[in-house]
């Protein structure tokens, strides 16, 4: 079976989230990374790594996620989501699918990518990870294109410019500690310490 199936792309995993440079740039994409500080030292860590994986970077930004099968929230391989912004009328929901996950001593974060139905195509991922200084920090990366078929494609030029505002919000996701997810808690997971040197 085809594992890139109901992906609207390939390669799965172009982000590469484990690796702390990115070098991949598949033809027809349009290629992001940037890298913010979020905090300092072992608290900033620890609650930075469980809130990206608990999606708080997409859903301090307005979204709502929610597992396709009905399980917790917290980001696993090959889990299936449906992420959907706006109200009442004006609602859009995205199919995703977990691709990669990294939990480390020093990095933790995920990717995701398009599937069926999404009104683009490609795969975001979010890291945070963690310098020897204590500097906590956020990367964004992200492969978009038009979607394959369906009736985003020829707004695929607004939904650019949409893009631009909603990375702005996702920069700032977890460094500000007056935006509180709404969404109902799963159990903690704390990512590993790092080895004993």
């Amino acid at each position: 079976m085809d594992e890139n199936a109901d992906l609207t792309y390939a390669p799965r995993g172009a982000t590469a989230p484990q690796n702390p440079d990115w070098t991949v740039s598949p033809q027809g994409f349009r290629r992001f990374e940037t890298t913010v500080p979020i905090g300092r030292g072992e608290d900033a860590w620890n609650s930075a790594g469980k809130a990206v994986l608990r999606w708080e970077v997409k859903r301090r930004s307005g979204f709502t996620v929610a597992p396709a099968d009905g399980g917790v929230i917290d980001a696993r391989e090959r889990g299936r989501y449906t992420v959907t912004a706006g109200r009442g009328r004006c609602v859009v929901r995205e199919p995703v699918e977990v691709v990669a996950v990294v939990e480390t001593g020093n990095r933790c974060g995920f990717a995701y990518g398009t599937r069926r139905g999404h009104p683009v195509s490609g795969e975001e991922a979010f890291i945070v990870h963690r310098e020897d200084d204590g500097r906590v920090l956020l990367t964004l990366r992200s492969l978009t294109r038009a979607a394959p078929a369906g009736p985003w494609r020829p707004l695929f030029p607004v939904l650019l410019l949409a893009q631009l505002h909603v990375r702005s919000r996702y920069l700032r996701a977890l460094r500000d500690p007056g935006v509180r997810s709404t969404a109902p808690r799963s159990p903690s997971r704390t990512p590993p310490a790092p080895p004993a040197s």
